[in-house]
């Protein structure tokens, strides 16, 4: 499966869609403005929320939570000891963990589960200005997770890159 998302979004109070390969609107990631901390809907194409995304608020490093129908199903935050900037850990409520390393910066970046590639954000083949791609490459994947998780670890980099 493959997903493409405009650039120029990811900002809190900003809506955009992410499209298949085909130009039709699958996930709507709702920004929602004026709230205490950075808060995200991902929506399906009819309008059903599928993940709320939000800030952590006391956590000691930039923190995002994932979750789905009001339980928590992923905790984002960057590898504490990783010589890479970007690199991320994402902690699942099941107690597995996926791993999220590149350029997120640049788009350029993989999300594994246990060494085996789960999704690639690339640039690289798309000819479109400003955007950027998500490819699903499991069919068992959950995309909704796939798309929340690339959307908080792009979302914790522009802050780190602010902020640092």
């Amino acid at each position: 499966m493959r997903l493409l998302v405009r650039d120029r979004l990811l900002g809190i109070g900003d809506d955009y869609w992410i499209e298949d390969e085909h130009g039709r609107k699958v996930f709507l990631v709702d920004g929602k403005a004026m709230r205490l901390r950075d808060t995200f809907e991902l929506k399906d194409a009819q309008g059903r929320v599928l993940v709320d995304i939000h800030q952590k608020m006391f956590a000691l490093r930039d923190t995002m939570v994932i979750e789905r129908d009001g339980e928590g199903l992923a905790t984002i935050r960057r590898k504490r000891l990783s010589l890479l900037r970007n690199h991320y850990r994402v902690s699942l409520a099941d107690g597995a963990e996926l791993d999220v390393s590149g350029k997120i910066l640049d788009h350029e970046f993989a999300i594994e589960y246990d060494g085996e590639l789960l999704a690639v954000i690339s640039r690289r083949w798309l000819h479109l200005r400003d955007t950027y791609g998500v490819d699903i490459l499991r069919e068992d994947a959950d995309p909704a997770l796939l798309i929340a998780v690339a959307v908080c670890v792009i979302h914790l980099a522009q802050k780190e890159r602010e902020t640092g």
